[in-house]
């Protein structure tokens, strides 16, 4: 069951939710929206000259504010269903973000989602649709299961070379990072205290288009700054206030037996106002 894998892993994948018509309109649907250029709130603007596959097709966020394709997607009933099924209740809707992931872009480093979103009390949730086949090759996520139940790590320098991400988290090698193959429409649901990631797209010719989706749970009384307005999962907006974030985060130590165990001895030295 999807609600027992989310618990006792942090994540669970929800298969062929959307189906292929539906998800290629929407692939065609954002391919437009990237072809016509950059928008006020792109994260980064288009660059067609350049070198770089993701300066060619940055990711796009927040796309809810101003294109109703995404705000529908959003809170669609279907997503919505399955997050009542993990959560026990509607969350509360913060983001939306398209990757497009060219071959040869860059992966992104092991990190955890609520170190951007700072959901206090409680946690966010991700909803990651594929739209395309996503596999080891084109840099499908990768997942550390179980890691859902550490607290927030301190953060460290990531490798840009085959991270668009500086910073990321480490994680011992007793615990292992697990690819998740999925197909257009299937929508892999993870806890925001998950760590996650993904390698580059080593393919010559295949894009790694992903749909996301981010929420809070709905005891959160705060959210970073850059998520408000947060969204009603009927799409009217409510107040909440804003988390600073800051303060303790978890390092790693070793126990009696030599095996490694998560202190919160550190403190952060790096903010990010989102992802």
């Amino acid at each position: 069951m999807m609600s027992h894998s989310y618990n006792e892993l942090g994540y669970a994948v929800a298969r062929r939710v959307f189906p292929e018509d539906e998800v290629a309109r929407l692939r065609e649907h954002y391919m437009t929206l990237r072809r016509r250029g950059s928008y006020e709130k792109d994260l980064v603007g288009v660059d067609a000259s350049s070198r770089d596959p993701l300066k060619r097709y940055p990711r796009m966020a927040q796309m809810h504010r101003w294109d109703d394709t995404s705000l529908r997607w959003l809170i669609d009933a279907r997503i919505r269903a399955l997050l009542n099924d993990l959560l026990g209740g509607d969350p509360y809707a913060v983001q939306t973000m398209l990757y497009f992931k060219p071959a040869g872009a860059r992966g992104q480093a092991l990190h955890q989602d609520n170190f951007y979103l700072k959901a206090q009390p409680g946690n966010c949730v991700a909803a990651w649709m594929a739209l395309d086949r996503a596999d080891e090759d084109n840099g499908c996520m990768l997942v550390v299961p179980g890691s859902h139940t550490w607290p927030i790590l301190c953060t460290v320098k990531a490798d840009t070379t085959v991270s668009f991400t500086d910073v990321t988290v480490p994680v011992p090698t007793a615990y292992e990072v697990v690819p998740v193959v999925m197909e257009p429409g299937d929508v892999l649901f993870f806890n925001g205290s998950l760590v996650h990631g993904s390698l580059p797209n080593q393919t010559a010719d295949r894009f790694r288009r992903a749909l996301i989706g981010h929420y809070i749970q709905a005891e959160a009384k705060q959210v970073g700054a850059y998520y408000h307005p947060a969204l009603r999962m009927d799409g009217t907006p409510l107040e909440l206030d804003v988390a600073e974030g800051g303060g303790a985060c978890g390092e790693w130590a070793s126990d009696v037996d030599g095996q490694p165990v998560v202190t919160m001895t550190g403190t952060h030295t790096v903010m990010r106002k989102h992802e």
